[in-house]
Parts: C-alpha cells; sequence; structure tokens
C-alpha cells in the first residue's frame, strides 16, 4: 500500500494511492485511519514529504563501493548522526544551494518509524517500521570536510527531500535503488549491498534513542554520487516506492 501526504487548497491531508488516484482517509496516519469516500487525481494535487519527523537519523558509509569512492574505512559500528528536521521537502519541490560549493546528491531509502520503541531486538525491529519512501541526502562537500561533522553540511533548507509516497509491506532487503541526474544514470545498486541491514540499523540506533513514530532513518547511499549544480533535475527511484524529482536552483538566481 502507498500513502500520500497532500495538499488540496489550504488543506493538508492524507490519502491511499491507487493508479492514479488518491483516496482521502481521515484518522490517525500511525493508527486508526478510514476512508472518507473522497477522491482527488494525482494531477490535481500536490504532494508533500510523506511525514515530518521529529527527529531525522541518518546513516553513513553503509555500502562498501560508496566507502571506496570517498576513500574512507568502513566503521566497525553504524555511522549515525543527526540532520534537521528542517531540512525536509517534498517533490518537485527546489534544492536551494545557498553557496556556490561542490554539493553531491544521494539516493537513499528511507525508513519511517511507526510506533515508539527503545532498545529493539534486531530480530523484530522491522515490525517497527510504518512503510518506506525515497529520500535524497543532499550534502554540501566543503562545510562538511571543514566541520569535520556533518550537521551543517547536510540541514540546510531543502537539503533533505522525502517522497513521493511511504510504501508499507515491503521488504527493505533487496530493492533497487538508482538515482538520474539530468536524464543520466548516476547511482545503481540495490539494498542487498548494505553493510548493515534496516533492521540493524533500527536496533543500534534504538539503543541510543527512543524512535516515536514518524521518525525517520536515511540508511545510506550506495556508490556514483556526483555534484549537483543550478538548473539540474535529480530523480531518486527506490523499487515499490516511485520516483522522487527535484529541481536544483542557485539561492542567488531565485
Amino acid at each position: 500500500m502507498k500513502l500520500a501526504r497532500f495538499m488540496v487548497g489550504n488543506e493538508i491531508k492524507f490519502g491511499v494511492v491507487e493508479e492514479e488516484v488518491v483516496m482521502e482517509i481521515q484518522g490517525d496516519l500511525f493508527g486508526d485511519h478510514l476512508p472518507t469516500g473522497v477522491t482527488y487525481p494525482l494531477v490535481e494535487i500536490k504532494l508533500l514529504s510523506p511525514v515530518t519527523p521529529g527527529k531525522m537519523i541518518a546513516v553513513g558509509l553503509n555500502y562498501k563501493a560508496h566507502a571506496e569512492e570517498k576513500q574512507k574505512d568502513l566503521p566497525d559500528e553504524p555511522m549515525v548522526f543527526m540532520v534537521s528536521p528542517t531540512a525536509i521537502v517534498g517533490p518537485g519541490d527546489e534544492v536551494v544551494l545557498p553557496y556556490d560549493h561542490l554539493v553531491e546528491h544521494e539516493a537513499e531509502l528511507v525508513a519511517v518509524i511507526g510506533r515508539e520503541g527503545r532498545d529493539i531486538p534486531e530480530e523484530n525491529a522491522l515490525d517497527y517500521v510504518l512503510g518506506y519512501t525515497c529520500g535524497n541526502d543532499v550534502s554540501d562537500r566543503e562545510l562538511q570536510k571543514k566541520d569535520r561533522q556533518f550537521t551543517r553540511a547536510k540541514s540546510f533548507h531543502t537539503f533533505k527531500p522525502l517522497g513521493p509516497y511511504l510504501a508499507s509491506g515491503l521488504d527493505p532487503g533487496d530493492l533497487k535503488i538508482q538515482c538520474w541526474l539530468n536524464g543520466k544514470l548516476k547511482q545503481d545498486s540495490t539494498t542487498a549491498l548494505f553493510i548493515h541491514s534496516v533492521a540493524k540499523l533500527i536496533s543500534f540506533t534504538s539503543q541510543i534513542m527512543t524512535l516515536y513514530p514518524g521518525d525517520v532513518i536515511f540508511t545510506g547511499t550506495p556508490a556514483g554520487v556526483s555534484p549537483i549544480r543550478d538548473g539540474d533535475v535529480m530523480e531518486v527511484y527506490v523499487e515499490g516506492v516511485g520516483v522522487l524529482t527535484n529541481p536544483v536552483v542557485m539561492k542567488n538566481t531565485r
């Protein structure tokens, strides 16, 4: 099942996506909800990021090939860090580059937590997932190198596109993940090449901090990251979810 968060007029709504139609639901997305009987053609609504998380956790170097392309040693444990949720934008929204720096796209599978959990055993960690979405972990490499940590480099407004949908019922163990830049395939891999599985990442993170409904975990990017510039268009594809498309603009050219 695919869930959408969308806007009609000035109202934010939720719905279930079937083919080219969204069927509106009411109630708690993370609990009980019912159809209202109202439907909207996808072409007539504005899709938003599927969730507005309380916190956003990201994982670095979770693919061997990406670690190699960045000439980094593989971490002994999952390398987790925090990014500001204020960086989130939705499908079709602009990614705004504040400086003329080396900035790169990073296609990622994003897990959305569905219920509260702490010290979650790895064997049932996936039971805590509501669904999965596409993420683009846009990163300023110059600031990442300068700061020696990732918060500023990855938290600028618009640097974390999410969407287009929240897909439930997926097996995250072997999903194709790709990124296209201006129609050219840059990243092409599968989550089967994860160093640490989604279950491992959830369990590991929950030993550090309590996870709440709506929290998201960016699970790492495969090899093939490349620079983005004013006028570019990025497309992130995750099997079973869809395609997340976002244009790139420089702040001073808007």
